[in-house]
C-alpha cells in the first residue's frame, strides 16, 4: 500500500514537496546514505556547490549523497539485521518511486510498444500546405502526434522538406524533437548532442546550436530536472540571446516548483538585461521555478520590472510568470489580483486573469467566476476579455458539465475574441470527456466569419475529443473529416489551417494513447497538466510555446507491478466490446488507376487509353503476317435465300368435335 501511495504522490506533488518527502524518509532509514539521489533543498541551494560534477559524468547510482561508494557502504549493510535490512530494502524503494523513474520508465516504455500513429495523416498534410506558418504548424502536430514515443521517422524522412524552416522557425523544429523524446532522459544528452551549444556558446550559428536544443532539453526533464537543472544553469551564460531564451525556457521546465534560489537569482538576471526575447522566456521560467510560492519578494521583484521595462514580450512573460506564484493559493491570492485589475497596462489586467486562473484552478469558485464574467463583458481590452474567458475553464473543469452553460451566451458575443475564449474554455474545461454538450457549442464556431475562431473552434475540439472513438462519441469521424478538408483547401485561410493542423496532432496525440486531463487518476490536481495547458494557450503570441502542451499528456494504460516493482505477463478481461476502444482505421492512400493494357504478346498496340473509347488506331507488330479481319454484314436485317422454299408444315390429324 504505502508503494501505491508513494506512486500516486509522485503524479500530484512538486518537485520541492517531493524533494522534502525523500529527505524525510531519509531519516527514518538504518542506512540514510543509500537512500536515493542526492535532492537539493532551497537551503543547500544557496551555496555555490565546488564539486558540480558535468551530468553525463558517473550516475547518481555509483555514489551515495555522502560521496562514499555502494561498494564499501555495502559492508555496512550486511551488518543489518534481516528486520533492519527489510526496512531498508523498503525505503529504498519507496525513495525510487517518490523519484519518478519508475513512473517516467514504464510508461515511455508503454508509449513506444503502442504507437499507433498514422503516417499518412502528415503526408498529406505537407504535401498540401505550403506556406511557413502551416509548415510551423505541421512540425508542431508531428511532435504531438509522435509525444514520448521516440520515434522521429517523419523528421528523417523529410530533412530537405524540414530545411525550410529558418530562425525562429528552426528553433520550433529542433525543440520539437524535446516533445518526441519526453521521458527519454537517459539519452537526452546524447540525442540533442548535436544542437547543444559549444564553447565558446556565442555565435553566428545561435539559432540552431542551443536554442533549440536547451528548450529540448527542458521539455524531456519536464517537471524531473534534478539531474540536468545545473547542466542548464551553466549554458545559461552565453551571451547569444537566442541561446539564453532556450536555456531560460529549458531551466523554467526542468526546475519547475523547486524554488531553487540560485536558479531564480540567474533567470532574474537574465530578466534585467532587458532583451525582449530573453525576457519574455525568464519571465515566464521565474514562475515555473517560483511555482505557488506566494514570495513577497519574487513578486515585489517581477512588478516592479514590468513597471519599468518598454518590452512587450517581456510585460507577457512577466504576466504568466506572476500568475503561477500564486498557484493554488485560493484567497491568498485575492490583493495581487485585486491590484493586477486595477492596473491601467492591459497585459497587467491580463495577468490578473491568469492569476485567478491559476490560484483558483479547479475550484469552481463562484466569486472568481463572476469576476470573470464581469471583466469578459466589460473591459475595453480584447486581449483581456478573451484571457478571462479562457481561465473559466481552469476553474470549471473538477466539473465539465457545468462549462457548457457557463460560456454558451459568450460563444455567441459580437467580439470574436470572447468567441475564441469561450471555445477555449470548452476545450480547456471538457478535454479527453468528448462532451456533447461543448461539441455542440463548437460546431457552429468551426463555421464562424472569424478565422481566429475557427482556429480556436478546431483545436478545442481536438482536446474534447481525444480518446474518443466512434462507439463513444460519433462526432470524432465528422471532426476528422473536417481537419481534413480544411487543410486541403487551398483557399481556406492560414489561421484556420494552423487550427486544423494543430487539431490532427492532438487528437491522435502520443500515438494515439494518450489523453489530456488536467486532475490526476486520484482526483487530485495535476500541477504540470494545468501548467502546461496556460503556457500552451500563448501560442497565440509565440508559435514555440505550443510545445507546452505535452505536460498536459497522461497515457491511458494500466501497469500492473509486483512487490519488486517488476511488471509481471498478465491479462486482464474487459467486458466492453473491442470497438468501444479501438484505435481508429489507419488512413489507405489513394493508388491512381493505372491504363489498362493489351495482353503481353499481342500483336496489336493502341496508340492512345482504351477506356476513352471510340475510334482507336492499332500499331500491329507482325504485319508480314496475314490478319483475320471483320467482314461487313449487308443492311435491312437478316434475308432467306430465293431458291429455297419453305419447308412444309407437320402432318397432324383433324378431329371434329361437334359430332
Amino acid at each position: 500500500m504505502s508503494y501505491q501511495i508513494a506512486f500516486d504522490l509522485y503524479e500530484s506533488a512538486t518537485q520541492q514537496f517531493l524533494g522534502r518527502v525523500l529527505q524525510s524518509l531519509k531519516q527514518t532509514a538504518p542506512l540514510p546514505s543509500l537512500v536515493g539521489p542526492e535532492v537539493k533543498s532551497e537551503s543547500e541551494a544557496k551555496e555555490t556547490d565546488d564539486k558540480t560534477m558535468e551530468v553525463d559524468a558517473a550516475s547518481p547510482s555509483d555514489t551515495t549523497s555522502d560521496g562514499s561508494s555502494i561498494q564499501s557502504s555495502s559492508v555496512s549493510k550486511d551488518s543489518l539485521d534481516e528486520k533492519q535490512k527489510e526496512r531498508q530494502n523498503r525505503i529504498e524503494k519507496l525513495a525510487i518511486i517518490l523519484s519518478g523513474e519508475p513512473t517516467i520508465e514504464l510508461e515511455l516504455q508503454f508509449l513506444i510498444r503502442n504507437n499507433h500513429t498514422d503516417p499518412l495523416i502528415l503526408k498529406q498534410t505537407k504535401e498540401a500546405v505550403r506556406n511557413s506558418v502551416c509548415h510551423t504548424a505541421t512540425v508542431i502536430a508531428n511532435s504531438i502526434m509522435s509525444c514520448s514515443t521516440t520515434c522521429d521517422q517523419f523528421l528523417r524522412d523529410n530533412l530537405e522538406w524540414l530545411a525550410r524552416a529558418v530562425n525562429w522557425a528552426k528553433f520550433t523544429a529542433t525543440s520539437s524533437i524535446g516533445v518526441i523524446h519526453k521521458g527519454h532522459e537517459k539519452q537526452a544528452l546524447n540525442l540533442m548532442k548535436a544542437y547543444l551549444p559549444n564553447e565558446p556558446s556565442s555565435g553566428p550559428h545561435g539559432y540552431t546550436e542551443g536554442w533549440g536544443g536547451l528548450y529540448s532539453l527542458g521539455l524531456i526533464h519536464a517537471n524531473h530536472g534534478a539531474h540536468i537543472t545545473d547542466y542548464l544553469l551553466k549554458k545559461l551564460n552565453s551571451n547569444f540571446d537566442p541561446i539564453r531564451h532556450g536555456g531560460c525556457l529549458g531551466l523554467g521546465l526542468a526546475a519547475m516548483g523547486t524554488h531553487r534560489p540560485d536558479v531564480y537569482e540567474q533567470l532574474k538576471a537574465n530578466l534585467y538585461q532587458d532583451e525582449a526575447v530573453t525576457g519574455e522566456a525568464a519571465g515566464i521560467a521565474m514562475g515555473l521555478v517560483m511555482l505557488g510560492s506566494n514570495s513577497e519578494q519574487v513578486i515585489k521583484d517581477m512588478i516592479h520590472y514590468s513597471q519599468e521595462t518598454q518590452h512587450e514580450k517581456i510585460l507577457r512573460g512577466l504576466a504568466i510568470g506572476i500568475s503561477f506564484l500564486m498557484f493554488s493559493r485560493l484567497e491568498e491570492a485575492d490583493s495581487l489580483i485585486e491590484s493586477l485589475c486595477r492596473d491601467k497596462d492591459p497585459l497587467m489586467r491580463r495577468s490578473g486573469m491568469h492569476t485567478i486562473a491559476m490560484a483558483y484552478c479547479g475550484t469552481g469558485n463562484n466569486k472568481a467566476i463572476r469576476r470573470l464574467l464581469h471583466i469578459a463583458v466589460s473591459d475595453v481590452n480584447d486581449d483581456v476579455r478573451r484571457a478571462a474567458v479562457e481561465a473559466i475553464g481552469f476553474l470549471l473543469f473538477r466539473t465539465p458539465e457545468q462549462c457548457p452553460s457557463v460560456v454558451s451566451l459568450l460563444s455567441e458575443s459580437y467580439n470574436p475574441h470572447v468567441r475564441y475564449g469561450a471555445a477555449m474554455a470548452l476545450g480547456i474545461c471538457c478535454a479527453g470527456s468528448g462532451n456533447k454538450e461543448a461539441i455542440a457549442l463548437l460546431e457552429p464556431m468551426t463555421n464562424d466569419p472569424v478565422n481566429y475562431v475557427r482556429q480556436g473552434a478546431l483545436i478545442a475540439s481536438a482536446l474534447i475529443l481525444i480518446q474518443q472513438t466512434e462507439a463513444l462519441c460519433p462526432k470524432v469521424k465528422e471532426f476528422r473529416q473536417l481537419y481534413q478538408k480544411v487543410i486541403s483547401d487551398k483557399h481556406d485561410d492560414v489561421m484556420a489551417k494552423f487550427g486544423a493542423i494543430l487539431a490532427q496532432g492532438i487528437i491522435d496525440a502520443g500515438g494515439r494513447n494518450v489523453t489530456v486531463s488536467l486532475l490526476s487518476r486520484t482526483g487530485h490536481i495535476n500541477v504540470a497538466a494545468v501548467v502546461g495547458m496556460l503556457v500552451f494557450t500563448q501560442f497565440w503570441y509565440w508559435f514555440p510555446l505550443s510545445h507546452f502542451i505535452s505536460l498536459a499528456f497522461r497515457p491511458t494504460c494500466i501497469i500492473a507491478l509486483n512487490s519488486d516493482l517488476k511488471m509481471p505477463k498478465m491479462e486482464f478481461k474487459s467486458n466492453a466490446k473491442p470497438s468501444l476502444y479501438a484505435y481508429p482505421a489507419a488512413l489507405e492512400e489513394k493508388k491512381s488507376k493505372e491504363p489498362e493494357k493489351m495482353q503481353e504478346g499481342s500483336r496489336y498496340t493502341p496508340l492512345k487509353d482504351l477506356s476513352i473509347g471510340g475510334i482507336i488506331m492499332m500499331s500491329d507488330s507482325k504485319k508480314s503476317d496475314p490478319e483475320e479481319l471483320v467482314q461487313p454484314v449487308i443492311a435491312g436485317g437478316p434475308k432467306m435465300e430465293d431458291d429455297k422454299e419453305p419447308d412444309p408444315p407437320e402432318p397432324f390429324t383433324y378431329t371434329d368435335d361437334t359430332v
